[in-house]
């Protein structure tokens, strides 16, 4: 693809080739890889994929796991499949092409991890590109979050995690979609500064699990004088986990 520009995340660990005219890779990729409580050996689906921002950051981090990534849009499969090679993790990720509604991965996965669109249908303003409209949401289809995460509850394994990251007033939003289902569910804010409001938030929650939920410790991102917080600096550079 001749318009794929390389960029790099966890400073330079993992080196990443996106459409120029698609979905960009963001720090919540990278935040959401860092909140998956996977361990060595555990198999990880990435609904929404988009070139693998999220899933080589993880495969990064924990030993030995294995990601297997959906995503609808083919360009952005073909990327993820590239940078399987670029970062020589080949025999340890595998790419689909698919919708995530409906999606059957076969033996249920040990974790789900997504970060969906932000906007779901009726809320937006479309794209002027075909392909980051579709990367958006924007391509006419109206699925919700509790479409999502349906489909992580289907496709995965009983005391399984799902972790999602997405803007932080539709927590309510997700918590619904959850519903009895899911337990132990965490409520992780981020804070762009001390003293501002949260734009981000990441859930955490297990499968048929009933423990009560849990509004934990936030993240802080940015210091006031702009540089990132230790805590921020260690999960964006040195691909820490949040615990």
């Amino acid at each position: 693809m001749a318009d794929a520009l390389e960029i790099h995340v966890l400073d330079h660990k993992v080196r990443l080739l996106q459409a120029e005219n698609g979905f960009r890779t963001s720090l919540d990729s990278v935040f959401l890889a860092a909140a998956c409580t996977a361990g060595a050996g555990d198999r990880v689906l990435d609904m929404g994929c988009g070139v693998g921002g999220a899933s080589f950051c993880l495969l990064w981090r924990v030993a030995d796991s294995h990601v297997t990534g959906v995503d609808i849009q083919e360009s952005h499969v073909d990327l993820a499949r590239r940078n399987s090679a670029l970062n020589g993790m080949e025999d340890r990720a595998v790419f689909t092409c698919g919708d995530i509604v409906g999606y059957k991965g076969g033996v249920p996965f040990d974790h789900v991890i997504c970060n969906p669109p932000y906007l779901e249908a009726g809320t937006y303003t479309v794209s002027a590109s075909e392909e980051r409209a579709t990367a958006l949401g924007h391509e006419g289809r109206d699925i919700t979050l509790k479409d999502w995460i349906d489909a992580g509850f289907h496709n995965l394994k009983s005391g399984g995690s799902f972790t999602m990251i997405h803007r932080a007033d539709m927590t309510d939003r997700i918590i619904h979609g959850l519903g009895r289902r899911f337990g132990a569910i965490e409520i992780i804010p981020l804070y762009p500064r001390a003293g501002h409001e949260a734009k981000r938030v990441v859930v955490r929650a297990i499968k048929d699990r009933k423990t009560p939920a849990r509004l934990r410790e936030p993240i802080i991102l940015h210091e006031e004088n702009g540089a990132y917080t230790p805590m921020a600096d260690a999960i964006l550079r040195d691909g820490a986990a949040i615990g």
